[in-house]
């Protein structure tokens, strides 16, 4: 029975329309408050309501794409969404410091898709296939 009273309590936090979209998308009804964005549009919430959500389950990702994985969630929100850190980088003064010089931009892992590394080999083949020679009759 709390389930139900939590998902009702939800459905009026958030409104109809967005309970069931995290119906569709995470399976779940949440809501919290909203913590920041990233870079990609990705959005993080939190619950600190700690009879609401289960432990270790209040802070999650609202990702901006249909097509989702966790590699789409920099790295700097991965650690506060772990509990690695505390304050999200929205409030945490180290990170809103700019970024070192020498880092590349996050991208998300590619691998799998149109866009994945692929290395051009150089190296001859140590195994060739066999071709018959064919001689034209006379």
């Amino acid at each position: 029975m709390p389930s139900l009273i939590r998902t009702l309590r939800s459905v009026r936090r958030v409104g109809l329309r967005e309970w069931w979209r995290q119906m569709q998308y995470i399976g779940d009804a949440k809501s919290g408050t909203f913590v920041g964005k990233d870079q990609f549009g990705n959005r993080y919430f939190e619950n600190v309501n700690q009879y609401e959500e289960v432990p270790g389950r209040h802070r999650w990702v609202d990702y901006a794409q249909h097509n989702y994985n966790a590699t789409q969630v920099p790295a700097e929100w991965h650690s506060w969404i772990q509990h690695i850190r505390k304050e999200p980088p929205t409030e945490d003064a180290i990170m809103k410091s700019s970024s070192p010089p020498w880092q590349a931009p996050w991208v998300e892992n590619l691998t799998g898709t149109r866009g994945a590394y692929k290395p051009y080999n150089t190296v001859a083949p140590k195994i060739n296939a066999w071709e018959p020679k064919i001689t034209p009759r006379s």
